[in-house]
């Protein structure tokens, strides 16, 4: 899996040019499974792509140059809510830690599956760097919901529960979270077969997170406010 993995990098979209970059596949990606009447407005930046804390991360064929997946990340602390945190109610053990939650999360048609990974292997990473403590995350179908179980994280609602987000379209969507500081051990001890994908960093295919770049300053004035 690691050599196949080692076809794509990932980098933080801190241009105006990779910032549209990541609107466009997640346009694209959106739109091939929502339907175009569904996304329309995935087409430019939102104000939260360019807040202080957020990270855009852009995936990109190393071959081609291509950008062919994208994430975002968004850190909450007690000045600053998730999005998510405007439909639940996070448990004080999660509400009252450093907690991040992904948006966004789009790869585009006929990519191969593994750049899905790699985003997750960056978010991870990124989170690590940050000194995060718990990680959010949603998804709107079963397949999904396996792929973030299959890297433990955990159900927050009831088993099947779904709930409509209005910032993912108003679709239902399970919910999940992960103990980030939890996630190595947890990994060992099960001996899980991503372990070695998830924490190789010798092949300089995800950024320094420790200089994180900005994001793109342009507008900076109408960063979301939760």
């Amino acid at each position: 899996m690691n050599d196949f993995a080692h076809h794509f990098e990932v980098c933080i979209a801190s241009t105006e040019a990779e910032l549209a970059q990541a609107c466009n596949v997640r346009k694209v990606a959106y739109g091939h499974h929502l339907g175009t009447d569904a996304v329309s407005g995935f087409s430019s930046v939102e104000a939260l792509d360019r807040a202080p804390g957020t990270v855009v991360l852009l995936c990109r064929d190393k071959l081609t140059g291509e950008a062919v997946g994208t994430a975002r990340i968004n850190v909450g602390d007690e000045a600053q809510a998730l999005l998510i945190e405007r439909h639940v109610i996070l448990p004080r053990s999660v509400a009252s830690r450093r907690r991040a939650e992904v948006t966004r999360l789009a790869v585009l048609p006929g990519a191969s599956g593994l750049v899905k990974l790699c985003l997750m292997k960056a978010v991870y990473h990124c989170c690590l760097a940050k000194g995060i403590d718990w990680l959010v995350i949603a998804a709107r179908n079963d397949a999904l919901g396996r792929a973030y179980r299959s890297l433990g994280f955990q159900d927050f609602l009831a088993p099947g529960q779904m709930m409509p987000l209005a910032y993912a379209g108003n679709l239902p969507h399970y919910i999940f979270t992960m103990d980030v500081q939890g996630a190595e051990p947890a990994w060992r001890q099960s001996g899980h077969r991503l372990l070695g994908f998830m924490m190789d960093l010798s092949q300089q295919d995800l950024p320094d997170f420790g200089l994180t770049p900005q994001p793109a300053v342009a507008s900076r004035s109408q960063a979301w406010v939760a």
